[in-house]
């Protein structure tokens, strides 16, 4: 099974090499890493090809024009690059626990897909992780505000882990999935403009094909760095989209990954 991690970003390049550090530092490495570019600047692409120079495994930098929030378009242009057969997709700002990538493995099953948590640290914390470029100890840390999150364990996994049939609590910045079960469902719907909804709208497509969604508890430990809120002005167009494929059960999107899969990096 070959693992493709695809990590998001947008202009936040010291996010970006905290986040890469922590995929290259795996116990279980992934086959390849791609990097979903939704425009940012060139001195991301400069930190990219240097931490890429020395990486034990591919780095690949998906980039495409900055033209507003377009976080559909940037995925599906990454998960039609990659060449594993899981995807485990996070966000630029997600630093992965060193067995992040084998508890993904551990979960993985056909027919499945799965949600992770995280751990949220607060504006301080995530500051100084940044000035370390390094996560300090975080359990029970001040400034880590789930703390039950940083606690990782086989048996409380098993034991609360749990299957679901709804896109409620869904955040794709811990999410994994088998590469043709996205390409079944047409990917991530690039009619979603700005920030939100995508993520649910996705998960809502592949529950409707018939997939379930596995909820994964106490493994995959993801740190999410404090960043301000979204702009969220396009919510209440985002949310009609859903709610017509929640009502309508569409399990493909129009605009979505297969104009991208016939073209050559």
């Amino acid at each position: 099974m070959k693992i493709s991690l695809i990590i998001t970003t947008y202009n936040w390049k010291e996010a970006l090499a905290l986040s890469l550090k922590s995929a290259l530092a795996q116990k279980q490495k992934p086959f390849e890493i791609i990097v979903a570019d939704d425009g940012s600047e060139k001195d991301t692409a400069a930190l990219i090809r240097r931490i890429a120079a020395n990486a034990p495994l591919p780095i690949i930098h998906s980039w495409q024009e900055d033209k507003g929030f377009r976080l559909s378009a940037s995925r599906n242009k990454a998960i039609a690059l990659a060449t594993g057969d899981y995807i485990v997709l996070v966000d630029g700002d997600i630093v992965q626990e060193e067995h992040f990538i084998s508890d993904h493995v551990r979960f993985a099953r056909p027919g499945y897909f799965v949600q992770g948590t995280r751990v949220l640290l607060n504006e301080k914390l995530a500051r100084e992780v940044l000035r370390e470029q390094r996560l300090v100890r975080l359990f029970c840390a001040k400034g880590v505000e789930n703390k039950k999150n940083c606690i990782r364990s086989g048996m409380l996994a098993n034991l609360f882990s749990f299957k679901s049939k709804n896109t409620k609590g869904v955040r794709t910045c811990n999410f994994a999935f088998w590469r043709k079960d996205a390409i079944a469902v047409n990917g991530f719907n690039e009619e979603f403009v700005g920030w939100g909804r995508e993520d649910s709208e996705f998960t809502a497509r592949l529950l409707n094909y018939g997939l379930i969604r596995r909820n994964m508890k106490f493994n995959g430990l993801a740190y999410h760095l404090y960043h301000p809120m979204n702009d969220r002005s396009y919510l209440n167009l985002n949310d009609v989209i859903l709610q017509e494929t929640l009502e309508q059960k569409k399990c493909w999107c129009e605009k979505g990954i297969d104009r991208y899969l016939n073209e050559k990096p």
